[in-house]
């Protein structure tokens, strides 16, 4: 699993075909916002796991990337109180290596990519004691955000080392 996770003071996911809900109901049109916290882009291959999705539950929730009282970023999203919102990527699997175009071949297919795409997305509400927002999987949507900082961190379950 690979994702990129950015840190925000705003967010929202517009969905703008439906193709089967994943988390709140598919709904053409639909907006999904929060406010400050993170936006996870997530990436399943085809070798992926629940263990890879535990793994990076943990590890997004202890991140500690935002701001204390004095300005050294040593709180994490749980101590902040913040939100997050977790839209699937499965470009973040391209391959670009012959040519211009990419192909997508590592990218998990939807029989893999949908039930661990839930599945993060479940552990991550758990563990966040809280709901989080979604995009929808398999549809179009345009996410805007307002990075804070900026902050960008990719995580690969494939580097745990």
């Amino acid at each position: 699993m690979r994702i990129v996770i950015q840190r925000v003071t705003q967010a929202s996911v517009t969905i703008e075909a439906p193709s089967g809900a994943v988390g709140e109901a598919s709904t053409a049109g639909a907006v999904r916002s929060i406010g400050p916290g993170f936006v996870i882009l997530l990436g399943v291959c085809d070798d992926d796991t629940q263990d890879d999705a535990d793994w990076l539950v943990k590890k997004v929730v202890a991140l500690r990337v935002f701001d204390d009282e004095e300005g050294v970023m040593n709180r994490s999203v749980m101590d902040t109180g913040g939100e997050c919102l977790v839209v699937s990527q499965f470009t973040l699997f391209a391959s670009y290596k012959k040519g211009n175009r990419p192909s997508w071949f590592r990218a998990a297919r939807h029989e893999v990519s949908v039930p661990l795409y839930e599945y993060f997305c479940r552990r991550l509400s758990e563990a966040m004691q809280k709901p989080v927002k979604t995009g929808e999987f398999g549809a179009m949507m345009q996410v805007a955000l307002v990075n804070d900082g900026p902050v960008t961190i990719c995580m690969d379950t494939k580097n745990k080392e």
